[in-house]
């Protein structure tokens, strides 16, 4: 428990220094070292990231750093795109989720060593409610539904892809992009765990709503603490590192799963089944 408590911190951490990052922590916290199945897990994931994204949105409004018209493009578009993200992982096997999961993990870690956005973005793109000339809604919009349908199927925030989109489409600095990026990742969080909890109920499978309470409990506070310390730190190393770090669970996540997906969906199905131990 000890590790899980470390996870919930690092997970608050890196949402309030990054705007992202807490999903992609949250999911293998959950499925390997607190052993919940699969299912189980991803939806938690976005209640917990969805609670502790919240929690970070009040300290960026409070300091006027939340783009609402973003919030809105990006975000409603969004709800729609992880309730079909969600309704389309009914179709597959846990592990198959898992293995997509770190897919996107290791792509998140090649966009941030790539260096593809960072500290020295655009200026930002508007007041506290506008639209930045020259922004292009529609591909506001289309990006929004993408990370939405990600958001839904995997159970990540998608926090990694929604700063560089408000960076790069819509202008915004980065802390401006972090605390818009918040807003969006509880609005899909919501709509992507609604959804989940639906198909767990089919399943006969209870969310752990004390694991949920407890890990927002805790990820809120390292969230006020990394958004307070977000200005000195440097962002572009810390992504680095992160990055690392993604990399290798990436691959630890693969090496997982990938067998499972070779025996087939019958022995996946099998080994996500709940136990008295899970």
């Amino acid at each position: 428990m000890v590790y899980a408590f470390i996870g919930a911190v690092l997970i608050g951490v890196s949402l309030g220094l990054l705007g992202s990052g807490g999903s992609i922590l949250t999911v293998p916290v959950l499925v390997y070292l607190l052993h919940r199945p699969e299912k189980a897990a991803i939806a938690e994931s976005l209640a917990i990231v969805g609670g502790i994204a919240l929690i970070g949105v009040a300290q960026y409004a409070w300091r006027r750093q939340t783009r609402w018209a973003y919030v809105l493009a990006f975000g409603v578009p969004g709800m729609g795109g992880a309730f079909l993200g969600a309704l389309a992982a009914r179709q597959v096997s846990g592990a198959l989720q898992l293995a997509v999961f770190a897919l996107v993990m290791l792509a998140a870690a090649w966009a941030m060593l790539r260096g593809g956005f960072g500290p020295k973005a655009a200026p930002d793109g508007g007041g506290a409610g506008a639209m930045g000339e020259g922004v292009r809604l529609p591909r506001v919009i289309a990006t929004g539904v993408a990370v939405g349908a990600l958001t839904g199927f995997v159970g990540v925030g998608g926090g990694f892809l929604i700063v560089p989109a408000l960076v790069l489409l819509a202008g915004l600095s980065m802390r401006p992009a972090i605390g818009t990026s918040l807003a969006i990742i509880t609005l899909n969080c919501l709509a992507g765990f609604l959804k989940h909890r639906s198909e767990l109920q089919e399943l006969g499978v209870t969310p752990d709503w004390e694991l949920i309470g407890t890990f927002v409990a805790i990820g809120g506070v390292g969230s006020v603490v990394g958004a307070q310390v977000s200005s000195r730190v440097n962002q572009r190393a810390l992504r680095r590192i992160f990055a690392v770090f993604l990399v290798l669970m990436g691959v630890f996540i693969l090496a997982n799963e990938t067998p499972r997906l070779v025996r087939g969906p019958e022995a996946a199905g099998a080994e996500s089944a709940p136990s008295p131990g899970r």
